[in-house]
């Protein structure tokens, strides 16, 4: 599989983390590790829209600074941003937009289509519904963790994003994003996109 597959180019990235969200959904995340392969089609992702987004880590952020784990989201966009949450779980993302525009796009929601068995090994479940529904999941059963944080994904042969099935606008759903609410205002905003049919998803809120 991984010999049909080229990373997607530099300039996929550069549009805003909204627009890239949306065109993200359909193609593959793929991670061929000392373990094995696995890929999975990305059916959910989440935009975080740069200085001006209370919900986005760069809030505010004029640069990169010290070891700041934002660093990574002021390179130019293609790069993973892998960061940790509640002291335990990992969450991958990868930066858009052109260098100093510090975004970047969550991904949420695998539909698991390769290496099934090593994420079954990994989450410790066999159900392929659960294996990559939610960020920390996915991490999991890809086996992807913060030594990834700085990855370029456009130049690696390891950990890249492939194109893959064109999802037309009638299956895609824009909502809010999920657990944002400490951003005020900014938590409404329709920066999630879901394969609306996909039984893969991190969560149904706000999709009916």
């Amino acid at each position: 599989m991984k010999e049909s597959l080229r990373p997607l180019p530099r300039d996929f990235y550069f549009p805003d983390a909204v627009t890239v969200a949306r065109a993200l959904l359909g193609c593959l995340l793929v991670h061929d590790s000392p373990e094995g392969l696995t890929a999975g089609v990305i059916v959910e992702t989440e935009a975080y829209a740069g200085r001006e987004d209370a919900a986005c880590h760069s809030y505010k952020r004029a640069a990169p600074a010290g070891d700041h784990r934002t660093n990574v989201m002021f390179a130019p966009g293609g790069h993973a941003y892998v960061y940790l949450i509640y002291g335990m779980y990992n969450c991958f993302n990868v930066v858009t937009s052109p260098e100093d525009e510090p975004k970047a796009v969550l991904i949420r929601a695998l539909e698991p289509v390769e290496g099934l068995g090593l994420m079954a090994a990994r989450r410790k479940t066999d159900e392929p519904r659960k294996l990559c529904s939610g960020p920390g999941k996915l991490c999991i059963a890809m086996g992807i963790t913060r030594e990834h944080y700085g990855v370029d994904m456009c130049k690696s042969e390891n950990l890249f994003i492939a194109e893959g099935e064109k999802i037309g606008e009638g299956k895609i759903r824009a909502t809010a994003r999920i657990n944002v609410d400490y951003a005020g205002d900014a938590s409404m905003l329709p920066y999630r996109f879901v394969i609306e049919e996909s039984r893969f998803l991190s969560t149904k809120k706000f999709t009916g």
